[in-house]
């Protein structure tokens, strides 16, 4: 299984064609590489925050894994919403401008890959706006209607801004995959449809065949699949997901430590072993990379197991990116400390 290459014309068109073909490598998890820049994420926003405050620590974290080999560059608007900002006191503009901020840093670190580049925006399930780990449950005691009432301005701000691609990641639950499908309609992008999952079944307790069945037959879903789940979990996921679909696959699993929320850290040790990726690959998987605790240097290893298009390179780690970059970006006082990872 070898990477894709992108063709010329649109990119959103390219990449569709592409996942038909082969697979393409995604990033890993933005928040633990921002730490690793000694970014401050113990903040309700997460990685939004630095949308205002750091949009260079940003771009330099999306350029660390443009080098690992990265073709997809997902944008750090998971955690961005107009009712989080709202309770920053940022009015509607300022948050869609910062909405349409994510999709700008992650299309420049992409622009000096020498190579191209997609930029999947991200959105979050509602649970991640009220910051409380809602999103690992689902089951908010909303309506399909209210739910996608709630996404639909956030999209069409993130749509507006270009993007090749919609995420429509970490979805713990049927009916707000319902809605957030909903929420897209008619914004011009395609998107992919990711659940988090335990075992089989997604976080709200759904048989994984009902809730991949939502996509089938749905033409603006280019790949369906999981994230931020235990890579143990993948394998099966992969087969339901291909299965009752007949998409492409998009995975990219955490590294299988667990979050400790009384005690605010991780606990136990990694899982996510890159060399499994040839198996997903296999079973259907087109769309691979990590989230949470997944960094560059697993994506590095995973474009060299699955033989990607691109090499990984040097600095990985993006430090040096950060520096001397504010006079091309959007800048912004860099933050420091440890904080909870997320996208």
């Amino acid at each position: 299984m070898r990477f894709a290459r992108p063709s010329e014309g649109t990119p959103a068109r390219a990449l569709g064609d592409a996942l038909a073909r082969e697979a393409v490598l995604l990033d890993g998890g933005l928040s633990n590489q921002l730490e690793a820049q000694g970014c401050d994420l113990s903040d309700a926003l997460w990685s939004a925050r630095l949308l205002a405050e750091g949009p260079e620590r940003i771009e330099a974290a999306h350029t660390a894994y443009v080098r690992a080999g990265a073709q997809v560059l997902i944008t750090a608007s998971y955690q961005a919403t107009f009712e989080g900002f709202g309770r920053r006191g940022i009015g509607r503009a300022g948050a869609a401008e910062l909405l349409a901020r994510s999709v700008r840093l992650a299309r420049r670190a992409a622009g000096g890959a020498g190579r191209d580049v997609w930029v999947a925006a991200s959105v979050g399930p509602y649970g991640a706006m009220l910051a409380d780990g809602s999103e690992y449950r689902g089951r908010y005691g909303l309506s399909v209607r209210a739910l996608e009432r709630f996404h639909r301005p956030r999209v069409e701000a993130l749509a507006a801004a270009g993007p090749d691609v919609l995420a429509l990641e970490t979805v713990p639950d049927v009916d707000e995959a319902a809605a957030m499908l909903r929420a897209v309609e008619g914004c011009g992008l395609p998107v992919w449809l990711s659940y988090n999952v335990a075992g089989d079944r997604t976080r709200a307790g759904q048989p994984l065949e009902t809730a991949f069945a939502l996509a089938a037959g749905h033409g603006q879903v280019l790949a369906v699949g999981v994230n931020c789940c235990d890579p143990a979990d993948v394998d099966r996921a992969v087969r339901v997901a291909a299965g009752t679909t007949g998409k492409p696959v998009v995975v990219y699993p955490n590294s299988g430590e667990r979050w400790d929320s009384g005690e605010r850290r991780w606990a136990g040790g990694a899982t996510f072993d890159p060399t499994r990726a040839r198996a997903w690959c296999d079973a259907g998987a087109r769309l691979v990379g990590g989230c949470c605790r997944v960094g560059p240097d697993t994506v590095a290893s995973l474009a060299e197991v699955l033989g990607g298009s691109a090499k990984a390179g040097e600095d990985t780690e993006g430090k040096g990116d950060a520096e001397g970059e504010e006079e091309r970006t959007e800048g912004g006082p860099a933050a420091t400390g440890e904080g909870r990872d997320h996208r």
